[in-house]
């Protein structure tokens, strides 16, 4: 047996760590999916994984000793995993289900819910984490009967090789395996790993093992002058410290990285890297080491001082942060730069304090193998168990009570003590021990009294734009470090903008004549767009509490009963109140109820159905938003609503581009029989879903409703017909187009929005070219769904300055009266070079001055019919052109003049027929016209043969000019090509 090298066994325990964090990780996307925010579904994770390994690994202590064959026993324990592995999905899926559709109901109490929810989550993952816990000490203990020599170097080897092959399976599963295979098959995969490793040491583990042998030399003389209790005891408070740090370290690096899904998986694997290397640092001193218990003592004092070392070191990640996003290219290489950086960072505050840690475990079993057996498996499970206690009491007590600095002050703190004690009690070094405990008094005093962290560099979001704020830029109003989020509230002059982890999540100018903020129209608009489809709703549920605005303007209709507003974070709703008066609704009216939960488990524990439910997420680019973005969430919210009932949701267009949009729609599209979507603003959509009966039903008019008037006027909407200019289109409209971007839907188990969302925030994406549908050239969306302009909107100058289209009608409406009337009014703020295309429009094709000159004119016209027809009713539009069309000078013009015009006179009209004939004329005259011209034509002849129906006329138009028919960059004929070819 011994002529097969232990490196074979090193080489299988790497693949073995691989395939560990795989499960570790995977699991986190599931049962975030279960119990909701992500930090809660990533603390019961790693206390039920690490608590499991803990149990696995204390039966080993217990039983191992009288096995013959503990290799073969490690397979088997790698065959359980893999079997198990492969089931899980299913078995997720059926669980889940049952406890969303029938047991929680049944439950009716948060508290029996809660409960329920994580036993449930414990024996999904339990099983396999206790198999997971005995792979560690069979294989060590295994190893050292079949390799007898330097025991604490296999120790020290097998720990660093399981760690590292950790290290690189979160990074394996999060940024590959998972877009190429999905959470089912990654587990799955997974799975299959464990299924290999049990064969292939199944079959090198033939023949006996040799009885355990008493160890001799340093380890034995460590065993006795060691209490077995008392070193038990340091794993089990070594390991507390540990993940005090890496909660404390997360929370800090997320306002530094960003706290997104790809930024977790770098941070984890950063703290697994310096485990893994301080194994292996220890590996060939470890048997040479004459007093290991002295040496841990040491090793624990400096990894509690490296540890405390990271908040002064902290401030400084900022700064480089900040010079690593103004350095770097917004590309996809600068991206690939960004993450490595982001690693980078995450290595230089986590690695020295981690690389201590990694010595901890093999030196703590070393000095006990004297105990035989056993002691591995017990130091094991002490320390895992010890993990369980720091993952609790940093997210659920230091936190909330102590904040960050607190936090990581309390574990290097404990660290620090339990090397002094081990000095003091087993060293004869007083010099030694004097020094430790001067250098922590004086490391721990300098901290606390001189280290401060800025709350404005940890406000800024510096991962987004690469700026950091001072005192001198806002004025902190609110700072908590919370349970799942750190929220701050700063004032920039009359603007006080809500922020999470760094990330702002809204904003409202709080001086009463001030001029308001793009948010404040998204967030009124999210709760006016619902009303306006269901004037007469009772019962309204909105997700995520944010600044208020939104709950606030929803109780101005007086026949909600009921607004129940569910807000996982206490923090938010705390900062949420110094926006009062302007949000004073949400908390003093007494329809309005504040809850702090998980919104699907609130859901399904209460049971409740609402008319009305509003989805207000953060950025999909943060870790756990993204599931608010999938088919579960909106078949979830469908069993929810009434009869009729809606569901809106804001999805932000910044940071993102279409395809990610086209995915959520495509999961939405896949749930609700009809959607509707409007633009609050030119980078914020509003999506409206329920039943095609109520969304196809006209807008009631909430300027009927006092309170509501009185917000929408704030925001200067002054009629519903500014509300129904930022319709888009239907479900009927866009899904074809949305079809186009081949993307697959958004889903829980195949995420697609959450791995690709954080690259389109560093590449500062936007998918604002949705929005351009509403004054692209052709009213295709008009001409398709066969919509008119039903109301007209006021111009006006203020109100305009957040969406094109309003600004862009104003426009028109301008053009309308200075060519129709006989006394133009005056250019306010009326861009130059428009005022002069109208002018010299007047001169040549009404006034009839210099007609003949139309390379001139003929321009200036093709540039108002873009703006002019989409944004004007037919009536007002067939005005100006037959305005033109009486003019005595248009016999002087050429026929293609002539056809241009008329061209331009039908797409005004909507006259369908009369589109297709003549933009299918022009487009087979020979010409020198630009790109932007013939594709104009083949946007017309396409529009109008589709609005008449004859889909297959505009997809041999389409075919025939190959090199005008792009879609890429034009959202009207990606739109038009979705329709002629029936993408489904």
């Amino acid at each position: 047996m011994n002529r097969i090298p232990r490196s074979v066994f090193f080489f299988i325990f790497t693949i073995s760590g691989f395939a560990g964090l795989i499960y570790e990780s995977i699991w986190s996307h599931y049962l975030k999916l279960f119990l909701g925010h992500a930090a809660y579904a990533q603390t019961l994770v790693l206390a039920l994984f690490m608590g499991g390994m803990a149990i696995g690994s204390w039966l080993c202590s217990r039983w191992s000793g009288s096995w013959a064959n503990l290799l073969r026993g490690y397979a088997l324990a790698e065959a359980l995993t893999g079997l198990a592995a492969l089931a899980f999905h299913w078995v997720f899926l059926a669980a889940t289900d049952a406890a969303y559709a029938s047991i929680l109901p049944a439950l009716g109490g948060e508290v029996p819910a809660t409960l329920f929810k994580w036993t449930l989550a414990g024996l999904l993952i339990l099983p396999q984490s206790i198999l997971l816990g005995t792979t560690f000490p069979l294989m060590s203990a295994g190893l050292i009967r079949r390799y007898p020599l330097e025991p604490g170097g296999s120790l020290a080897m097998l720990y660093f090789t399981n760690s590292f092959g950790a290290a690189v399976g979160v990074l394996a599963s999060g940024f590959f395996m998972i877009e190429k295979l999905g959470l089912p098959g990654t587990v799955q995969m997974a799975g299959a790993l464990n299924l290999g490793l049990a064969a292939v040491v199944w079959v090198l583990a033939r023949g006996a093992e040799p009885a355990p042998a008493a160890q001799g030399g340093a380890a034995s003389e460590a065993a006795s002058r060691a209490p077995y209790r008392l070193l038990l005891a340091i794993a089990l408070l070594t390991g507390t410290a540990s993940f005090i740090y890496e909660i404390g370290w997360i929370r800090m690096l997320s306002l530094v990285l960003g706290s997104s899904t790809h930024s977790f998986e770098l941070m984890l694997s950063a703290f697994i890297l310096g485990l893994a290397f301080g194994g292996l640092w220890v590996r060939r001193r470890i048997d040479s080491i004459g007093d290991p218990v002295r040496f841990l003592g040491i090793v624990q004092v400096a990894m509690g001082l490296l540890a405390l070392a990271t908040l002064p070191l902290y401030g400084q990640m900022f700064e480089l942060m900040k010079a690593v996003m103004n350095a770097l290219a917004q590309t996809d290489s600068g991206y690939a730069l960004f993450l490595l950086s982001s690693h980078g960072i995450a290595l230089a505050v986590m690695f020295p304090a981690t690389f201590c840690a990694g010595m901890t475990l093999p030196l703590i079993t070393f000095a006990l193998l004297g105990h035989g057996e056993k002691a591995i498996g017990a130091v094991y499970a002490a320390n895992t168990l010890g993990s369980i206690l720091g993952v609790f009491a940093a997210a659920h007590i230091g936190m909330p009570l102590l904040g960050l600095k607190g936090l990581l002050v309390a574990g290097a703190a404990l660290d620090v003590a339990l090397g002094l004690v081990l000095l003091w009690r087993f060293t004869d070094a007083p010099r030694l021990r004097m020094f430790a405990a001067a250098l922590a008094l004086a490391s721990f005093t300098a901290v606390l009294a001189a280290v401060h962290l800025d709350s404005f560099k940890m406000a800024s979001g510096v991962f987004r734009r690469g700026a950091l704020y001072t005192e001198s830029d806002a004025s902190m109003q609110f700072y908590r470090d919370g349970k799942t989020t750190t929220v701050s509230l700063m004032d920039f002059g009359a603007s006080r903008s809500l922020r999470t982890n760094g990330k702002s999540d809204g904003a409202i100018n709080m001086d009463p004549y001030g001029a308001r903020i793009s948010d404040e129209v998204t967030m009124t608009l999210t709760a006016v767009v619902p009303l306006a489809y269901k004037p007469d709703a009772t019962s309204a549920a909105i997700i995520g509490i944010g600044t208020g605005l939104t709950t606030h303007t929803l109780l101005g209709s007086s026949a909600l009963r009921s607004v129940e507003t569910i807000e996982i974070e206490p923090a938010m709703a705390e900062a949420s109140r110094r926006f009062a008066p302007v949000n004073s609704s949400a908390f003093a009216d007494p329809r309005s109820h504040i809850i702090f939960d998980d919104a699907k488990t609130f859901f399904s524990t209460h049971n409740r159905k609402y008319d009305i439910i509003i989805s207000e997420p953060s950025n999909p680019w943060v870790s756990g938003v993204s599931s608010l973005f999938t088919a579960e969430f909106y078949r979830l919210a469908r069993r929810y609503l009434n009869s009729g009932g809606v569901l809106v949701q804001w999805f932000q267009m910044y940071e993102i581009d279409a395809s990610l949009v086209a995915s959520v729609l495509r999961a939405l599209g896949e749930n609700f029989p009809d959607y509707a979507i409007y633009a609050a603003t030119g980078s914020d959509l509003l999506i409206v879903a329920g039943d095609a009966q109520t969304l196809e039903r006209p807008l009631a008019d909430v300027m009927a409703m006092p309170g509501v008037a009185r917000e929408l006027r704030r925001i200067q909407v002054d009629s519903i017909g500014e509300i129904e200019l930022r319709r888009l289109g239907s479900k009927r409209l866009l899904a074809p187009m949305f079809l186009s971007y081949d993307v697959p839907a958004n889903s829980d188990f195949y995420p697609y929005l959450d791995l690709h969302a954080a690259k389109q925030r560093f590449l500062q994406g936007s998918a604002e070219e949705l929005t351009g549908l509403l004054s692209y050239s052709i009213p295709v969306a008009s001409l398709l769904e066969g919509r008119a302009k039903s109301r007209s909107v006021e111009s006006k100058i203020d109100g305009d300055e957040y969406l094109d289209a309003l600004e862009l009608t104003r426009r028109a409406r301008y053009a309308r009266d200075f060519l129709l009337r006989s006394n133009p009014p005056e250019p306010a703020a009326i861009p130059r070079q428009f005022q002069k295309d109208l002018e010299l429009i007047r001169a040549r094709l009404i006034e009839c001055r210099d007609s003949e000159r139309s390379d001139i004119w003929f321009h200036s016209l093709y540039q108002l019919a873009r703006t002019l027809n989409p944004m004007l009713s037919v009536e007002e539009a067939k005005a100006v052109w037959e305005r033109i069309d009486r003019s005595p000078c248009r016999s002087r013009l050429g026929s293609n003049e002539r056809q241009w015009i008329e061209l331009m006179k039908a797409v005004g009209n909507r006259a369908a027929p009369e589109m297709a004939r003549l933009a299918e004329a022009l487009l087979a005259l020979p010409s020198d016209l630009p790109t932007g011209h013939r594709q104009y034509l083949l946007a017309a002849g396409m529009a109008g043969y589709l609005a008449q129906g004859k889909r297959a006329e505009a997809s041999v138009l389409w075919n025939r000019y190959p090199e005008d028919a792009d879609y890429s960059t034009d959202i009207g004929l990606r739109l038009l090509y979705a329709h002629a070819f029936e993408l489904k």
